[in-house]
C-alpha cells in the first residue's frame, strides 16, 4: 500500500483515527436508541399516516447537504463550517425531542441531518487525506467493535430511561456522545481548506432530496399511485452522484457501489422498521423488540471483527449477502404466519451475521479507486450510496401500512410484505456483489471505517 504525502503520523494520527471510532459508537447509540422508541414515538405523535416523516426526515437533510458539502468545505473556514455542523446537530435534535407533531419532528432530523452530513464529508474525507493506509484498515475493524456494548445494553437502558424520563428526553441522551466524537475528528485534522476540485452540478444531485420529499407528501395523499414517478425522479439525482457503469454492474467499484446501495435498501429499510415489526405483527413487548433491534449490529460486529482472520477477500461478499436475505426473509413468513417473535429475533441475528462477513470486503472493493478523484468526492460517494438505498425502501416499508387498507392488507400483514421485499433488494445485492470483484485492479483501498456515520447525522 502506498501512503502519498499529506499522511498524519504519531498522536495527530492516533486522535483521529480515535475520533472516527468514536463517532462510530456515539452513532451506534443514536441509531439504537432512535430505533426501540420508535413505536412509542409514533404513537404519541399519532403518526400512522405519516410515518416516513418519522424514518427519513435526517436521511433527506444529509441528501439536501451532499451536494452543497465540498462547496462549503473549500469557500468557508473549516472552523465555521464544522461550527455550523456542531450547532445544527445540537439543535436539529433539540427541536426534534420537543416536537408537538410528525412535521416539526422530521424538521429537527432534516437540520440535524444536513449539518451533519457536513461534518461527515469533511471527517471522512480527512481520514482518506491523513490516515496511512494499515491505519484505517485497523480503524475498519475498530469501528465494527463500537456497536457490540451499544447493541448488548442500549435497548434496555432505552426502555429503562423511556420509563423514567419519557421517550423526549431519552432521544437527545446520546447527543452528547455524538458532539465528542465529531469534535475529536475535527480538532485532530490539521485546519487548512481541502485542494480544490471541480464542482459537480447542482441541479440533479438535489432531485433526491426534492424526489423523497414528494415521495412522502404523496403516500400519504389520496394520489399515493403517483409514488414511483417520485422515486423515479429521486433516482435521477442519485445517478447524477455515482461512478459510470454502476447501473450496468461494471466489474470492480462500480458493482461494489451498486452492491452497497441495495445492501443500503434491503438492510437499513428493514432496520428501521425492526420494532415496528416485532410490536406490530408479533405483538412484542417494547423491550423484546428492542432486544431484537440489537441481535443483528451484535452479529454483525462479531462477523466483521473476525471476518479479517479469514483475509480481506476471505468472506466472498455475495455469500453473506446471501446469508442476509434469507434471515430477513424468514422474519417476513414468520410475520405472515404468525410465528413467535423468538423466531424472527433469530433470524434478524442470522442477518447481521451474513452482512458482518460480507460488508468489510464489499466496502473495501467499493472504496478502491485510482484516477483524479479527490478525498472529497470518495467521502461523498462513501456516503450517499447506502443512505440512498436506505432512504428510498424505509420510506416505501413505512409508507405501505398507510396504503394497505387500498389493497386489502392489514397494517400487520403491510409490514410482513415490506420485510418481503427488503428480503429481495438483500439477494439482488447479492448478485450485484458477485460481480464486484475486479481482480485487475491494483490500486489502493481508500477505507474510514464501516460507514454508519450518516446515521449518526439525525442526531
Amino acid at each position: 500500500m502506498t501512503n502519498p504525502p499529506g499522511r498524519l503520523h504519531g498522536t495527530p494520527a492516533l486522535s483521529l483515527a480515535v475520533g472516527v471510532v468514536a463517532l462510530e459508537f456515539a452513532s451506534a447509540v443514536t441509531t439504537l436508541v432512535a430505533g426501540t422508541l420508535l413505536p412509542v414515538i409514533e404513537r404519541d405523535l399519532a403518526a400512522q399516516r405519516v410515518l416516513p416523516l418519522l424514518v427519513s426526515g435526517g436521511t433527506l437533510g444529509m441528501f439536501t447537504a451532499l451536494p452543497f458539502s465540498s462547496r462549503l468545505i473549500q469557500r468557508f473556514n473549516p472552523a465555521r463550517v464544522l461550527t455550523f455542523g456542531l450547532l445544527g446537530t445540537l439543535a436539529g435534535s433539540v427541536v426534534a425531542a420537543a416536537a408537538p407533531d410528525p412535521w416539526i419532528f422530521a424538521a429537527g432530523r432534516f437540520l440535524a441531518g444536513f449539518a451533519g452530513a457536513l461534518l461527515a464529508v469533511y471527517g471522512i474525507s480527512a481520514a482518506i487525506t491523513h490516515l496511512e493506509d494499515r491505519l484505517r484498515l485497523k480503524v475498519l475493524a475498530a469501528t465494527s467493535a463500537m456497536w457490540l456494548l451499544p447493541a448488548m445494553v442500549g435497548p434496555p437502558a432505552t426502555v429503562a430511561l423511556e420509563q423514567l424520563l419519557g421517550w423526549r428526553w431519552t432521544l437527545i441522551v446520546p447527543v452528547p456522545l455524538l458532539l465528542i466524537g465529531r469534535l475529536l475528528v475535527v480538532r485532530a485534522v490539521p485546519p487548512e481548506r481541502p485542494a480544490p476540485e471541480p464542482h459537480r452540478p447542482l441541479a440533479r444531485p438535489l432531485l433526491v432530496p426534492i424526489g423523497m420529499a414528494a415521495f412522502i407528501a404523496i403516500s400519504a395523499s389520496p394520489w399515493w399511485g403517483l409514488a414511483p414517478v417520485a422515486v423515479a425522479v429521486a433516482l435521477v439525482g442519485f445517478l447524477a452522484l455515482t461512478p459510470v457503469g454502476t447501473v450496468r454492474l461494471h466489474p470492480g467499484p462500480p458493482a461494489a457501489l451498486a452492491a452497497l446501495t441495495l445492501f443500503g435498501a434491503g438492510y437499513f429499510g428493514a432496520n428501521s422498521l425492526v420494532t415496528l415489526l416485532l410490536t406490530t405483527t408479533f405483538d412484542a413487548t417494547l423491550l423484546q423488540a428492542g432486544i431484537t433491534l440489537s441481535a443483528s449490529p451484535v452479529c454483525w460486529a462479531t462477523a466483521a471483527l473476525l471476518a479479517p482472520k479469514l483475509g480481506v477477500r476471505g468472506a466472498p461478499p455475495a455469500l453473506g449477502l446471501a446469508l442476509a436475505a434469507a434471515g430477513v426473509g424468514v422474519m417476513a413468513i414468520l410475520g405472515l404466519a404468525g410465528g413467535p417473535w423468538v423466531g424472527a429475533l433469530l433470524a434478524w441475528a442470522v442477518t447481521g451475521l451474513g452482512i458482518g462477513l460480507a460488508y468489510p470486503g464489499l466496502y473495501l472493493r467499493a472504496t478502491t479507486a485510482g484516477g483524479t478523484l479527490t478525498a472529497t468526492v470518495l467521502a461523498t460517494a462513501a456516503v450517499m450510496t447506502e443512505d440512498f438505498g436506505g432512504l428510498v425502501a424505509s420510506s416505501a416499508g413505512a409508507a405501505l401500512p398507510s396504503i394497505s387498507e387500498s389493497f386489502g392488507l392489514v397494517r400487520t400483514e403491510a409490514f410482513a410484505w415490506s420485510f418481503a421485499g427488503f428480503a429481495a433488494l438483500l439477494a439482488a445485492a447479492a448478485f450485484a456483489a458477485s460481480r464486484s470483484n475486479d481482480r485487475g485492479s491494483a490500486v489502493a483501498p481508500l477505507v474510514t471505517g464501516r460507514r454508519r456515520i450518516p446515521k449518526a447525522t439525525e442526531g
